[in-house]
Order: C-alpha cells, then sequence, then structure tokens
C-alpha cells in the first residue's frame, strides 16, 4: 500500500530491520523452542547470525543458548571444534538449554553415499541425547544429509522479504530516490523480493547520496532501477538479451497470446497504485507455462525472450540431468533451484523435456523418483508467494504424457503450441539470419529458400524445417559464399547448401495443373457444402515430391459428436480431387489415394464403429472379429460401405459440375499464386454455403452408363 514518506523510518539498523521484516517467523520459532522442538532455519548464510541474536532476544533469560562455532578448536578444524564443544556440553549436564549450530551447512556428505567420520559422530551425540534441544541454520544453496535433517522436529525456510514489510525498512532520504512524498513499494518490490533484509540494506542504503527524485528527469529513476536489477542478480545468473520482436522472427500468434496472457498484464500493474488492484491481477499472472512443439522450433528461445521482457534472470535445467540415482537428491536439486529463482527475482526457470520426469503416473519408464520430483516440483510452486515474479516453463515435445496433477489450475495453466513454421513464419526467421549473418539474400531468393523448405529434412522420421534448420542453412549459404571470395549467392549456390536432406523433382506445367485442379476440388466442396468445414489454407507447394498439393480445413469445435450428415460430407470433400480431375480431363491419377483411404476409413467406422446404416441398424461390429462374423453380415457391411462411397463420390460430381466455372477460375488463380489463405477463398465464394443440390443420382448413373 502507498506510504507517505514522512512516516517512513530516519534511521535503522540491521538488527532492527531484521526484527520487523521477520517478526512472525521469529514468533514461530520461539514458539517451537519454548515447546521443547528441535528447530531447523534455512535461511541466507548472510542472515543467520542475526536471525539467531533476535531469537535469543527472544528467549530472554528463559532458556540460555548454547552457541557451537568450533571456532576454538586447536585441531580437527571446525567440525572438530563443534563435536569437542558439543561433547562438553554434554558432559557438563547442560541439556537445559539450546545448542545452537550456526554452521550447520558443514555436516555434509564425502560422497554421495557415505557419511564423513565427524558427521557419524556428531549424529550419534543427537541421538544418544533426545533430550538436547537444537537450534541449526542451514543455507538453501547447501545440502545436508537427511539422517542429520531429521534430528530436527520442524524446518522454517525464510526466503525474501514481505512485500507489506518493504516500506518499514527504507529510510526516508532513500524513498525520495524513486518520488517526492507518498512511496509505492511495487515496482521496487519487483526486483528485491527474493533478498534478505540484510542483503536489501545494504543494496537500498547504496543510493543514499543519489539526486532526489525529479518528475522531469524520468530517466535518473530508470538508471536507478536497473542499477537495482544488476544488484540482485546472482553473480551465476544474467538476463538474457533476446528481443521478442526483432530476434524471434514470425510466430505472430505465438507472440499475440504472450502479450495478451502475461506481458499486458504486467505492464498495467506497473501503472497501478492500490493494493486491491495489484493484487487482483496479480491472481490473474499465469505462473505455470507448457511451450509445447517439435524439437527445435523455439520453446526455450520464446523463454529467453519472454525473460528478456520483463528483465527477468533465466534458469534452464534439463530434465534428464535433473534425475539422480540418489535417494533425495534430485529433489533438493528441485529446492536448491527455485530457492535461486527466488533470490534473484524476477526470473524464470526452464525445465527443458519436463516429461523426462514429471510423466503420467504409470507409464513405462515412469518411477518412485519421478513421482518424488513431481510432487517437489508442485511444492515448491504452492510455495511462491503472489507477489513474487517467478515463472516456471516446462518445454516438452509430447505434452500428452504429462502428469496430469501438473496441469492443473493453478499450476501450469497455460498451454503453447510452438508448431513448425509455416511459410510467413519461415520467410520472417530467414529475414532475420539474412541481416545477422549479412548474406545479401534478395527478395527473391529469400521466396525461393521459403518454398524449398516447404518439405522434411527427414522424411522417414517426420522431421520438417524448424527455426534451428533455417538457422543452419543460414550458415551453410555464407560459407559458400566467403569460399566463393564474397560473391553474390546463386541459385545454384542456395540449392547446394541445402545438403543431403530430401529434394523432390519439381512437377511439369501439366502435372501442377492437374495438382491445381485436384486441390480446387476439394476447395470447393468445402466451401459450398451445407456441412463443409470451410477451409484455411490451399497450397500446390509442398515441396514434397509425394504430396504435391495440400488443402487445410478448418476443424470442428464439437469434435467426437459429428452428425452422420457431417461424416458424409467430410468423404464427399475427400473425394472430391478425384471427381474434380475426371470432370476436367475426363481421366483420373493416383493423386487421390490418400484421399481414397480417408474417405473409405470414415465409410467404414459409420457403418462398423458407429451403427449410421439403416440395413444394419444401430449395432456396432467392432468387438465382432472377421474370422467369426457370419458371411451375411461381412457382405452387409462391404455393401453398406461401399454405397455409402459412391453415393458420396456422385454428389461430389454432381456438385462440382454445378460449380464448374468456380472450380475452373480457382484452378488457375492457384497456379498463379501458388498457394490461397481463407480471405483470399472467400472471394471466389461470396454466397457462402448456398448449395442445397438436388437428386440427380439416376441421371448421373445413366450418364456413366452410357
Amino acid at each position: 500500500m502507498p506510504i507517505p514518506i514522512s512516516e517512513m523510518p530516519t534511521q535503522i539498523s540491521m538488527e532492527e530491520a531484521v526484527e520487523v521484516v521477520y517478526a512472525e517467523d521469529i514468533q514461530w520459532i520461539l514458539r517451537k523452542l519454548k515447546f521443547g522442538l528441535s528447530t531447523l532455519i534455512e535461511c541466507d548464510k548472510q542472515l543467520a547470525p542475526y536471525l539467531f541474536l533476535a531469537i535469543r532476544k527472544g528467549l530472554g533469560n528463559s532458556l540460555p543458548c548454547h552457541l557451537i562455532t568450533g571456532y576454538h578448536s586447536e585441531e580437527g578444524g571446525l567440525l572438530g571444534g563443534i563435536l569437542q564443544e558439543l561433547a562438553q556440553i554434554v558432559k557438563m549436564n547442560k541439556t537445559d538449554g539450546i545448542m545452537v549450530l550456526l554452521h550447520l551447512d558443514l555436516l555434509t556428505t564425502t560422497t554421495r553415499t557415505s557419511l564423513n567420520p565427524e558427521t557419524r559422530e556428531a549424529i550419534g551425540w543427537f541421538y544418544e541425547n533426545p533430550n538436547l534441544v537444537l537450534l541449526g541454520f542451514k543455507d538453501p544453496n547447501f545440502e545436508i544429509p537427511k539422517v542429520v535433517e531429521n534430528v530436527f522436529a520442524v524446518k522454517r525456510t525464510i526466503l525474501g522479504i514481505p512485500r507489506e514489510k518493504l516500506g518499514q525498512i527504507i529510510l526516508q532520504k532513500e524513498a525520495r530516490k524513486f518520488c517526492k512524498e507518498v512511496f509505492h513499494p511495487h515496482r521496487l518490490y519487483k526486483y528485491v523480493s527474493g533478498l534478505n533484509a540484510i542483503r536489501f540494506r545494504q543494496v537500498i542504503s547504496h543510493f543514499s547520496n543519489y539526486m532526489d527524485y525529479d518528475p522531469r528527469n524520468e530517466e535518473e529513476l530508470e538508471r536507478i532501477y536497473h542499477e537495482i536489477r544488476e544488484l540482485t542478480l546472482l553473480s551465476s545468473m544474467e538476463i538474457p538479451q533476446v528481443d521478442l520482436h526483432k530476434d524471434v522472427g514470425g510466430y505472430d500468434h505465438v507472440k499475440q497470446q504472450l502479450e495478451e496472457n502475461i506481458l499486458s498484464l504486467l505492464r498495467r500493474k506497473d501503472t497501478l497504485k492500490e493494493s486491491e488492484e495489484i493484487r487482483s491481477i496479480e491472481e490473474l499472472i499465469p505462473r505455470g507455462i507448457i511451450f509445447y512443439g517439435p524439437p527445435g522450433t523455439g520453446k526455450t528461445y520464446f523463454a529467453k525472450a519472454l525473460a528478456t521482457s520483463i528483465e527477468a534472470a533465466l534458469i534452464v535445467v534439463s530434465g534428464p540431468e535433473l534425475k539422480s540415482k540418489w535417494v533425495g537428491e534430485s529433489e533438493e536439486n528441485l529446492r536448491r533451484i527455485f530457492a535461486q529463482a527466488r533470490q534473484s527475482a524476477p526470473s524464470i526457470i526452464v525445465f527443458d523435456e519436463i516429461d523426462s520426469f514429471a510423466a503420467q503416473r504409470g507409464m513405462y519408464g515412469s518411477s518412485g523418483v519421478e513421482h518424488s520430483m513431481v510432487n517437489q516440483l508442485l511444492t515448491e510452486m504452492d510455495g511462491f508467494r503472489k507477489e513474487e515474479l517467478v515463472f516456471v516453463i516446462g518445454t516438452t515435445n509430447f505434452p500428452e504424457a504429462l502428469d496430469p496433477a501438473l496441469l492443473r489450475p493453478g499450476r501450469f495453466e497455460f498451454y503453447l503450441e510452438i508448431p513448425y513454421p509455416n511459410d510467413e513464419d519461415r520467410f520472417k526467421i530467414l529475414e532475420i539470419y539474412n541481416q545477422r549473418f549479412q548474406i545479401g539474400l534478395s527478395q527473391k531468393d529469400l521466396e525461393y529458400l521459403v518454398r524449398r523448405t516447404r518439405g522434411y529434412v527427414d522424411i522417414e522420421k517426420g522431421i520438417r524445417y524448424s527455426g534451428d534448420h533455417l538457422a543452419a542453412l543460414c550458415r551453410e549459404i555464407k560459407r559458400r559464399i566467403l569460399r566463393k571470395g564474397g560473391k553474390k549467392a546463386t541459385i545454384e549456390d542456395l540449392d547446394s547448401s541445402f545438403g543431403k536432406q530430401y529434394i523432390g523433382k519439381s512437377p511439369s506445367k501439366k502435372e501442377e495443373k492437374r495438382v491445381a485442379i485436384h486441390e480446387a476440388g476439394h476447395v470447393v466442396l468445402s466451401m459450398v457444402l451445407p456441412y463443409g468445414k470451410g477451409v484455411e489454407q490451399v497450397t500446390i507447394d509442398t515441396g514434397i515430391e509425394f504430396l504435391a498439393g495440400t488443402t487445410r480445413e478448418k476443424k470442428r469445435l464439437h469434435l467426437g459428436r459429428e452428425t452422420r450428415e457431417e461424416l458424409v460430407s467430410d468423404i464427399v470433400i475427400a473425394l472430391g480431387g478425384r471427381a474434380a480431375e475426371e470432370i476436367v480431363f475426363g481421366n483420373i491419377s493416383v493423386g487421390a489415394w490418400d484421399d481414397l483411404q480417408r474417405a473409405t476409413s470414415i465409410a467404414k467406422m459409420m457403418v462398423q464403429d458407429f451403427g449410421m446404416d439403416p440395413e444394419i441398424g444401430p449395432r456396432s461390429l467392432t468387438l465382432e472379429k472377421e474370422g467369426l462374423m457370419s458371411e451375411e453380415l461381412r457382405q452387409k457391411r462391404d455393401q453398406a460401405i461401399e454405397k455409402i462411397l459412391k453415393d458420396a463420390y456422385l454428389q461430389a460430381r454432381q456438385t462440382l459440375e454445378a460449380h464448374r466455372k468456380v472450380l475452373e477460375e480457382l484452378g488457375r488463380k492457384l497456379l498463379e499464386k501458388r498457394i490461397l489463405k481463407s480471405h483470399e477463398l472467400q472471394k471466389f465464394f461470396p454466397k457462402g454455403k448456398t448449395f442445397h443440390p438436388k437428386n440427380r443420382t439416376a441421371d448421373l448413373e445413366n450418364k456413366e452408363k452410357i
């Protein structure tokens, strides 16, 4: 909430700052210690001595504190000194007080599987003296053995600063660097939420001698915020420099989703002053995000661009590398990563290949380790304060394999597909690399490369051209130019740069015309039939020899609830390419092989699975084994399938003959433009779905007989 500068302190000591910020934590710890419960505190090492002083002050004379440091040992080092002090306390029967271990991190393993002798001896002291009340301090970045952690009855993690405490530990002279009279903590908190009170005081006091805020010089304020951001980053972390719009080519729909769901909300939050409004915006921002799509499409790159947009530190974690065969180590790795992210907030954690440890339970290869890691991941995500800007992004090629527990609202609730780039995306990606590598390709060259990259890099594996492939292609082109002495790249250079990937033989003009008519047949039927889905895009430039053209229809919003009429319409449209060839050229080609398979598959499902044949009736034949089915029933099934297909083909012929002029015009336009989008196709069908054909099946059958 806004705080008048006149109500803020004029001076504050480090001890006072700790008592103010962590008052609730200190009270909680005091209650546990007074009940005789050994307590483990997880906090920054820098904070531990000040917390101990505040706790000792809170205990007063009720419970003496025995600080065990090991500093006074003449031999055996710190660990030996700790053991000597412990032994002396036990021998003198000083078990009525609290044993304070500021350096519990020293009791670590020498290997992943065994404890060092000093640790084993210390643990022996703890378990042999159950009346000992311990107060231990552990840094979140250091691991301690589970057997040591289990000595403590309760644990308290203290990370960062609650936002409502911020105004109580900033001096008036420091607040005047950000405002004139009323201090709004929200923007500053974005950069300091992960600091402990001591570190925060060190950072903020650095600006005591800077000029006071002047509304006419906003640049000075921005410089202060930028400097604060640099001071709050952990030494091992940095903010990426990837501009979402300048460095990421294409993918406008992905950028729009990020803008609408995250970036615009964060910008709006920065402009607000009222706490209630800010909290309501914070509730809307998704903190868990899944980027899914094929390899190489830029999922991690988008995460870097998002981090740059919000000045966030980025931690990229490989899912497979995160797992460990040692019990508890994988979960400890997760805890440490989240602690680092919170300390450097705003930050983004990217779990690359998250499905490697967060797959659905019960799937082949999943184990107890993965289940524990998922539970730990969810625990860490649920432990964020709403005001902390820490995002968790999981990238995967197999979203369907993820554990459903991760995808519940409040966790990974925002899913964003990053598919292979389309023509528009590839052009913009190539433009960026053309400029970055100073290749000097013309607009015509770039368009040629876009057409050449419509196909597959590896047909057998189904791998298409991704952003990574385009980057590699441009580097190869640049190397060829340099080998030629810097001369401009020719078409031959571009072709040679493709290497060994699949290159289809270009079709002849005659073949292209047939392909155009074939695809136009699909489009006409999809656009005019009452139950047609409509077309998003049609092209005769796929870059694949065996796939000369493609028509991409729109999707139905009620998948799984299609009617008989809609399925029949799908069959008619599938057969439209073959029918169009027969009408225009008087013969047919093998280009409809895939269409025939799809049409037959739908007809078979209608009869065998959905009970849509009036002769067989409402009966499913799915469970009927082929060899055990009666000959009569098998014949009825095959006849029903054949009738559906024949009727559909006749309807396709009838409809296309009625729209032959549009069919041929569309074919010519497709030959000219090579690719047509939805808005361009609409111009050929200004009246929309107005075609309701009369039953002319008998007439068509008679024509065929003649």
